[in-house]
């Protein structure tokens, strides 16, 4: 770590403000397992977060000032992990390992299929303008609820909603599926 921060393990250096030690206890682990989905491995991703904490811990009393820190934040942790794919020479995409990874693929009946549409899911999902692309990722591909989006992305929970389904709809249309009822974009 730079500048004299010890932030893995929650070892935050003494004399950090409680709300910033409170923000880093809550959004860390969320952050690197964002980060992780894009840059493949998990020391990759834990330098990309902690490079992104280094700068909100210098900027805090900034940060605090904007209209939705947590917002802000998400954006200092997207550019901290862009740079991280930079240096090692890659592009910030969703890793195409994941399909591979999942129960359905290995209990699937036709798993070559199965991959094949993962793959095209992941593709179309990379597609996606940058707030729906985020709103896919954390909801659907990360799993977490409404809620826990809202709070990551620092928007409100209608916000979540309503993203997704434009997301889904934009899926939908990329994938060549038929419109289905608006009853499937409320179930999640």
């Amino acid at each position: 770590m730079t500048k004299g921060f010890d932030f893995p393990d929650s070892g935050l250096t003494p004399g950090m403000p409680v709300d910033f030690e409170a923000f880093y206890e809550m959004h860390r682990a969320d952050y690197i397992h964002w980060a992780e989905l894009y840059l493949g491995n998990r020391a990759d991703a834990e330098e990309a977060v902690d490079r992104a904490f280094e700068q909100l811990a210098l900027d805090w009393p900034e940060v605090l000032v904007q209209e939705k820190p947590a917002a802000y934040a998400w954006v200092v942790m997207k550019h901290r992990t862009i740079d991280v794919a930079r240096e090692r020479g890659r592009r910030l995409e969703l890793i195409d390992t994941a399909p591979f990874e999942t129960v359905e693929l290995h209990d699937a009946v036709d798993p070559i299929g199965e991959l094949e549409e993962s793959l095209k899911i992941y593709r179309a999902i990379s597609a996606l303008p940058e707030r729906q692309h985020d709103v896919i990722v954390l909801r659907y591909c990360l799993g977490h609820t409404i809620t826990e989006t809202a709070d990551i992305l620092g928007i409100t929970e209608a916000g979540v909603r309503s993203t997704a389904r434009y997301a889904k709809r934009r899926l939908k249309e990329a994938l060549g599926m038929e419109k289905e009822g608006s009853a499937d974009d409320h179930t999640h």
